[in-house]
């Protein structure tokens, strides 16, 4: 089981840019798959999650209406589409689920604890 996370890198203000969540060894259909992000000297903190189980999503505050996620079926993986970034969105992203996220709605911020597949980060600039 593995997930890998790709596509970050620096960017200006009020740019954007697309991260990509691959997974191999198996199938993402049914889980709820998270972002999370873990800025310098900052705890790891959920930022949105999408079920593939019911469709449901959430974001928090913070990137609502910025940060928008799909998912490609075909190719198994998910896409994160961040818009209007901030410097404040520096951090590391990192995509995950885990073997509780089966068949789970995605109806609050995601919790760390609740996630045991993690991908390795992909580290992401928003600086002029």
């Amino acid at each position: 089981v593995q997930l890998q996370a790709s596509g970050g890198g620096l960017v200006q203000p009020e740019g954007s840019l697309r991260l990509s969540c691959a997974a191999s060894g198996f199938s993402l259909d049914y889980y709820t798959i998270a972002w999370f992000r873990q800025a310098p000297g900052k705890e790891r903190e959920g930022v949105l999650c999408i079920s593939n189980s019911d469709g449901s999503t959430y974001y928090v505050d913070s990137v609502k209406g910025r940060f928008s996620i799909s998912r490609d079926n075909t190719k198994n993986a998910l896409y994160l589409q961040m818009n209007s970034l901030k410097p404040e969105d520096t951090a590391v992203y990192y995509c995950a689920t885990g073997r509780w996220m089966y068949g789970h709605s995605c109806g609050y911020a995601p919790k760390t604890y609740e996630y045991d597949y993690w991908g390795q980060g992909t580290l992401v600039t928003v600086s002029s």
